[in-house]
């Protein structure tokens, strides 16, 4: 890990981590708490793009459901900054005569999970509130009682007393998130559903935020980009990354920190909560983008960790690196615990060194920047 300028950097960084301003804190707290679940990512999309409009040049949506903000259209290189604003959920699948809902999860859930959860549904007339059913434990058979849950076994109650009652809210195919919702922890730490990774969207518009005010030569466009969660095969961030052209990416994702009991480091790597971005050697990651980053880190002072990628990614940039002629991508990850429920964590000061660092990497570059690797 590099650390800036030694125990001097450290002290800064546990100084600063409150230190988000109550714009970008009250957009991150909206963009959290609006329910989209990959492929029903409008809500905040909505409070991502009306965001980007108080200071980008141009802002749209695509019909994959992502969505772009632009800087200097006539710019060179092209930049695509890339986080996906989808996360995961769960999608009505049968309703019973009883007016009981049945389920199958939307993205790569802990199964467990879901016990005991409230719901929030995206039913036709707006959100419908329930939660998930199992059948109390003295009602269970002795044998049967260490089993670990699975969906199927479990069920939606959103306190309809018949099929009728309950279609009169919700169809086949309505989706949801769990019910939890944005909470403050001490030391700048923050808990929620949907860190993974509409922080990764809120990160990327917030780099774009600093760059608007100063402008680079490149032309950059910030991406929400859709249905990571569930896209083997690129998503949104494909299409929107061979749409723009890209000359270069930089994907911003979540990684798992591993600074709390039970992890095994030599396997997964020492990756602490605060400790800043996570920068990614290896597959789907040009080696002249991750050098870059790498020196722009350290020109600016900000804390970073190196991860090995030998394989996937597991992130959008495996989907970007191989769009249109290919493109040159990086991948900058956030550290997060508790990754695939409904109580995530990260430090925001972890968020915003990672907008700074995107911001940094972009002012390095001009038009005749060479990304082949020789």
């Amino acid at each position: 890990m590099h650390d800036g300028s030694g125990q001097e950097a450290s002290d800064r960084l546990l100084q600063s981590q409150d230190t988000m301003n109550a714009q970008s804190l009250n957009f991150l707290k909206a963009l959290l708490d609006a329910p989209g679940p990959s492929g029903f990512e409008t809500a905040p999309a909505r409070v991502w793009r009306t965001e980007a409009e108080g200071f980008a040049d141009d802002v749209r949506a695509e019909i994959s459901g992502s969505s772009l903000a632009t800087i200097n259209g006539t710019g060179r290189p092209r930049v695509m900054f890339a986080g996906h604003i989808d996360e995961i959920g769960l999608m009505v699948t049968y309703i019973d005569d009883d007016g009981f809902l049945y389920f199958d999860p939307i993205g790569g859930w802990d199964h467990q999970v879901f016990v005991g959860q409230r719901v929030h549904l995206l039913g036709r007339d707006g959100p419908v509130l329930g939660v998930i059913g199992k059948k109390a434990v003295h009602l269970i058979e002795a044998d049967e009682r260490d089993k670990v849950s699975k969906a199927k076994d479990l069920w939606l109650d959103i306190g309809a007393t018949s099929k009728k009652e309950a279609e009169a809210r919700i169809r086949v195919g309505d989706a949801g998130v769990l019910g939890s919702s944005i909470r403050e922890l001490p030391n700048g730490r923050i808990v929620s559903r949907s860190l993974d990774n509409r922080i990764g969207a809120f990160v990327v518009l917030e780099a774009l935020r600093r760059l608007a005010g100063d402008r680079p030569d490149a032309r950059v466009t910030a991406v929400a980009t859709s249905q990571e969660e569930i896209a083997h095969t690129g998503g949104g961030a494909r299409t929107s990354a061979t749409g723009m052209e890209a000359d270069v990416a930089i994907v911003v994702d979540v990684t798992h920190a591993t600074d709390h009991p039970g992890v095994e480091k030599k396997q997964y790597g020492d990756v602490k909560l605060g400790g800043g971005p996570v920068l990614s050697r290896g597959s789907a990651v040009n080696p002249i983008v991750a050098e870059l980053l790498a020196e722009a880190a350290e020109a600016e002072d900000i804390p970073y960790t190196l991860q090995a990628a030998p394989r996937m990614t597991g992130t959008d940039a495996d989907a970007i690196f191989t769009a249109h002629r290919g493109v040159a991508t990086g991948l900058v990850s956030v550290p997060n615990r508790y990754m695939h429920s409904p109580n995530e964590m990260v430090v925001l000061h972890d968020l915003e060194r990672a907008a700074d660092l995107l911001a940094a990497f972009v002012r390095r570059l001009t038009a005749e920047t060479d990304f082949v690797p020789r």
